[in-house]
């Protein structure tokens, strides 16, 4: 490598093309930038329905979850967090995330951190027309090479919530629900969640 080509590798991120990281730095507030595979992906920030089933589905975690009301706690839940995942690294942002309370080390929400490089235990993605496609085809394979546990695809137009558990040839589908049906599904089978509450206000 040449002594010019060296200088314009970024120090935070050297095995990232300097374009993708201008794109993914430069992106407009309106946007969510990923970079997979080491290209630049730009979304629309959520649309109000797929916006209500993620604000609807973190409050019903959250309570039971996170805090431990009438539920068995152990978990921390971040809504679009900027995880940095393998050694390019992919910068994924899901809609969800959670990690088991007792694998989140000291630090976890330091003020001064922007990327996550813990893969988390559990990772939600409310699919649009305009992310479905990456969400299953990049995201998801992603997502399993890091161990993340499990992960849900929530598909607010046609009224389902997709469950998978991580095998280690692939995921396993668990459960698909659908409608406004009451679901125990894992990792949190331990309450049940109302699905009418992520499709309706």
């Amino acid at each position: 490598m040449s002594g010019d080509a060296a200088r314009t590798l970024d120090p935070e991120f050297p095995n990232l093309d300097p374009e993708v990281l201008r794109g993914y730095r430069n992106a407009p507030e309106t946007m969510v930038a990923e970079v997979i595979d080491g290209e630049l992906h730009l979304v629309n920030r959520p649309r109000p329905r797929h916006a209500r089933s993620i604000i609807a589905l973190a409050g019903d975690l959250r309570g039971p979850f996170d805090r431990g009301r009438d539920g068995p706690g152990g978990w921390v839940f971040l809504s679009e967090p900027e995880l940095w995942l393998g050694p390019r690294p992919d910068i994924l942002v899901p809609d969800l995330a959670g990690w088991r309370r007792d694998r989140v080390p000291v630090g976890f929400l330091d003020p001064e951190g922007v990327g996550i490089s813990l893969a988390p235990d559990w990772v939600c993605e409310v699919l649009s027309p305009s992310t479905a496609g990456v969400d299953r085809k990049k995201k998801l394979p992603i997502f399993h090479r890091e161990g993340v546990g499990h992960a849900w695809l929530v598909d607010p137009i046609a009224r389902t919530v997709e469950v998978y558990r991580r095998h280690e040839l692939g995921w396993l589908v668990l459960a698909t629900f659908e409608g406004d049906e009451v679901v125990r599904a894992e990792p949190f089978d331990a309450v049940p969640i109302e699905l009418a509450a992520l499709w309706t206000l």
